[in-house]
């Protein structure tokens, strides 16, 4: 019996794309899912790559609408009670699809888990061992740029599964929402993991499930314009959809100290103007842009979960420093 829908976005994924079916296929034999190709509109020959695939399905989304909305079209398209949601920049290891099945079938409050993912270019380092989201308004990837340790391979609870390879309980979805198309790409993982928490399910970390990703490969360099402008925006609107007025109002001195450290770094990378109009967009996002139709209003019932949800974005800034 299938039991879940891998999703995989695509744009001009051609250097990457082949080797990562090639992975998925091999784990698929042992483990079968059905596969789903979501291309953005590339030109490449990437798509048709993936339609000359055996066993690999494709939806031509026609022109790049973003991660977001490609990944909708797939969670759509899927009629299994497990989405996983791989980036066409990776490989996986054999047994990655049942540890994934596997993470959530033992938890039923589990709403994601996360593959432990490490650098294609340095296996011997971490890329990401699940999202933290913080109070000082930053969202970081645990483990980054560190080297593989006992630290990095033990299950736990995280604040957010990193999207770029993690499975989502489909009935979970249907109830939250599916990802948030406004913000395109980047922090939409982090969005979703913050609204199932609202709700008071759980995100996972999966080690077991073992992942290797190029990173960067569609927007370029780890820091460039692209990013920087919608991840500033993001990270505003982020705060505005999911926070009542009380949590921003309690959080506020140290979202100014943290956007203002933020503004210094780039400002040394020479995107300190782009940071700041990312932010502006942000604003205008949530307040012009019909983002405020997304907003999560406060329920008392869910009273708990927030003042959790606070502790941890105190938390998670020593997480961050301490590494």
């Amino acid at each position: 019996m299938i039991r879940s829908t891998i999703v995989i976005p695509n744009f001009n994924g051609i250097i990457y794309l082949e080797k990562c079916l090639s992975s998925i296929l091999e784990d698929a034999a042992e483990h079968p899912a059905r596969i789903l190709v979501i291309d953005n509109g590339s030109t490449d020959g990437s798509c048709e790559l993936a339609e000359g695939t055996a066993d690999v399905e494709v939806v031509r989304m026609g022109e790049n609408r973003g991660f977001c909305e490609a990944v909708n079209a797939g969670i759509r398209a899927a009629d299994t009670p497990y989405v996983i949601l791989l980036n066409n920049d990776l490989t996986i290891e054999k047994g990655f699809i049942r540890a994934m099945e596997e993470a959530l079938d033992k938890d039923p409050k589990a709403f994601s888990a996360g593959a432990q993912m490490r650098m294609m270019k340095a296996p011997d380092h971490m890329d990401n061992a699940g999202d933290y989201y913080c109070a000082l308004g930053w969202a970081y990837d645990y483990g980054k740029g560190k080297k593989v340790s006992e630290k990095y391979q033990k299950p736990r609870k995280v604040f957010a599964a990193c999207g770029g390879a993690a499975i989502y309980r489909k009935s979970m979805l249907d109830e939250i929402g599916l990802f948030d198309e406004r913000h395109f790409a980047y922090l939409e993982d982090v969005d979703i993991g913050y609204r199932a928490r609202i709700c008071g399910y759980r995100n996972l970390y999966e080690p077991s499930a073992l992942a290797y990703h190029a990173g960067s490969s569609v927007s370029g360099s780890k820091y460039n314009e692209f990013k920087t402008n919608l991840s500033s925006a993001n990270s505003i609107y982020l705060i505005e959809k999911n926070m009542p007025v009380l949590q921003v109002l309690i959080n506020l001195p140290l979202f100014l100290a943290g956007f203002g450290i933020k503004f210094l770094f780039f400002c040394k990378k020479g995107l300190g103007k782009t940071y700041l109009k990312g932010l502006m967009r942000g604003f205008r996002i949530y307040y012009r842009e019909g983002g405020r139709k997304n907003h999560i209003p406060f329920r008392m019932k869910n009273l708990g979960n927030y003042i959790l949800i606070q502790w941890e974005l105190w938390i998670n800034i020593l997480r961050r420093l301490l590494g």
